[in-house]
């Protein structure tokens, strides 16, 4: 360095907390203080002569370029931001105040180390996005797909991969993946792994730590247990590019996105519960009347538009009470679900099979050509109903009225069409 320059430069400068760089016009460093060892990783004398930008990040280097000419042009800067690269990997955020000194034909730079200010908004922003992204997701699908977008976006990930549980369970689902892949068994690389985190290490799931291995020889692994105030949801597994490594400021990051991405797990599946409640029948799992309803009219909505027909069935099991004054409530139940499974198999993928309440059944069939094509699938319910049920302690044969009603024959909207089935089944009831 300029020896005049050296005896300009005021002793007190190394006990300041910013960084400040002196660079010549060829852009190499000819001087820095002592900060750059705290903030940087490099001991001053070691960065003397060496060219400047190197120590930027590359995605950086064009406009960092591109304010250096700014700044030797005489146009004087405050608050310039780029990131470097520190000594052991790390990304290190830096805002500059920069001007030129015309007479010594340097560039002055003060630089103040910002990370932690970026990292708290980089937190704040996932917050957001996560909180965006359970609010916007259809389901849990679509969710590991936005929150994968997420991560993506903070730190380099070549293979990502959710295993989630349920309850109490130990037993891991791999609900999503991205170019994450199997052993030779044919399963997820890394699921036993998972399995003994889950099971073994629960405590510490808790308390929120992560738990970094290293993964053969091409990259680095993650693992991010995902854990809400109710206990455990899943793990999840991140690898880096080969050569990349997660610094410990990147697992405190993805330690908070993990948190936050359980409690969206958590509200996904709760939401999803709550829907399963509200539109299904929780003894057969068939739709209920409010989701019957809400499909009876999307698809009346359908046949005015395609000016086609739709064929409704109502039916009712037999001398069910007689059932279950014989053999109890439980052997009741038992026989609704089994009648429900075999009512269900008899219809095509697109028909509806919902329980209104009790021991009625209805079928919601579009697209039918007329009444024959009711009276077949009649047919297809008496056959699947000939084999006896078995009970808990007997077998029992069961057998259904089944009243028919046809749009738009016998009605326009679902109200009406439902009357006339169900007075359909009772003549037929009266019949037996």
């Amino acid at each position: 360095m300029n020896t005049n320059i050296e005896q300009r430069i005021p002793n007190f400068i190394d006990l300041l907390l910013d960084m400040v760089f002196l660079v010549d016009e060829t852009g190499r460093i000819v001087f820095a203080n002592a900060a750059c060892e705290r903030i940087l990783g490099y001991p001053p004398s070691s960065l003397i002569g060496h060219p400047m930008i190197e120590l930027v990040l590359p995605e950086d280097r064009e406009r960092t370029r591109a304010e250096a000419a700014k700044v030797m042009g005489g146009e004087g800067r405050i608050g310039f931001e780029n990131r470097y690269r520190h000594k052991d990997g790390h990304v290190v955020h830096l805002t500059w105040s920069a001007r030129w000194v015309d007479g010594d034909r340097l560039r002055l730079g003060v630089a103040r180390d910002i990370t932690r200010q970026k990292r708290v908004e980089t937190m704040q922003a996932a917050v957001y996005a996560v909180s965006e992204a359970t609010q916007n997701a259809a389901d849990a699908d679509a969710l590991f797909a936005e929150l994968h977008h997420i991560v993506a976006s903070l730190i380099p990930v070549t293979a990502v991969a959710v295993a989630t549980c349920h309850g109490t369970s130990d037993e891991l689902s791999f609900s999503y993946r991205h170019l994450w892949p199997d052993d030779e068994a044919g399963t997820p690389v890394g699921s036993s792994l998972c399995t003994d985190v889950l099971a073994g290490g629960k405590a510490r799931m808790l308390e929120g730590k992560a738990l970094p291995a290293c993964w053969k020889d091409d990259g680095y692994l993650l693992i991010l247990p995902l854990t809400t105030r109710n206990g455990p949801v899943g793990v999840a597994m991140l690898k880096t590019p080969p050569g990349e490594t997660y610094s410990g400021i990147d697992r405190e990051l993805m330690e908070f996105i993990a948190a936050q991405a359980a409690i969206a797990i958590e509200r996904t599946r709760l939401k999803a519960e709550l829907l399963q409640a509200a539109l299904y029948d929780e003894l057969t799992r068939l739709p209920n009347r409010r989701l019957l309803y809400d499909r009876t009219r999307q698809a009346l909505a359908r046949c005015q538009r395609k000016q086609s027909r739709l064929g409704l069935l109502y039916v009712d099991v037999d001398d069910f009470k007689q059932i279950n004054d014989s053999f109890g409530h439980a052997s009741g139940d038992l026989l609704l679900r089994e009648f429900a499974t075999r009512l269900a198999g008899t219809v095509r993928a697109s028909d509806t099979v919902a329980r209104l309440a009790g021991d009625e059944f209805v079928v919601l069939m579009e697209d039918v050509s007329d009444e024959t094509d009711v009276l077949a699938v009649i047919a297809k319910i008496r056959e699947a109903l000939a084999p006896a049920i078995t009970l808990e302690n007997a077998e029992a044969r069961i057998t259904a009225s089944v009243g028919i009603a046809l749009y738009p024959d016998h009605g326009n909207d679902i109200e009406q069409l439902l009357r006339h089935a169900d007075q359909a089944m009772y003549r037929a009831k009266q019949d037996l």
